[in-house]
């Protein structure tokens, strides 16, 4: 059973987003993040969701750490797997994995789940909250029936 709290963080995740395709598109978003850095849930997808907003110097450093790796494992010149709902006031941020893109972009049954979230609302735990298709579990069952 799905509750509010859960429906609204997943329609939050559904909502409409924009790549911050170049480089120097998300540098300057990360400026416009640091000046907006209160009140900031930071979530690595897998781990258990915070329950608590990080520290605005918390947040700072995990802007930079984050940029940092971006920069050093996703070796194109262009970012395109940084997504936000908003570049002027954002509320929620999609950062991809460099090592876990498969289709980031663009249409997919059955898209990556990012690396990391940073949202204004409590994060829920996303792979649960989308119930992801069991693929296999079929096929599996099938053969011991």
């Amino acid at each position: 059973m799905t509750t509010s709290v859960e429906q609204n963080y997943v329609d939050a995740y559904r909502g409409n987003f924009t790549s911050l395709l170049r480089w120097h598109h998300l540098d300057e978003f990360w400026e416009t993040l640091k000046h907006q850095a209160d009140n900031w849930f930071i979530y690595a997808v897998g781990e258990a969701p915070p329950e608590t907003t990080a520290s605005k110097e918390h947040l700072l450093k995990f802007i930079d750490e984050i940029d940092a790796l971006l920069h050093k494992d996703h070796e194109h010149d262009y970012c395109g797997i940084v997504y936000t709902d908003s570049k002027e006031k954002p509320a929620f941020i999609k950062i991809f994995d460099p090592h876990n893109l498969g289709v980031s972009c663009g249409f997919s049954e059955n898209p990556p789940l990012p690396g990391w979230i940073l949202s204004k609302i409590q994060p829920v735990e996303l792979e649960r909250a989308l119930k992801p298709p069991k693929n296999r579990q079929h096929w599996w069952n099938k053969i011991f029936d």
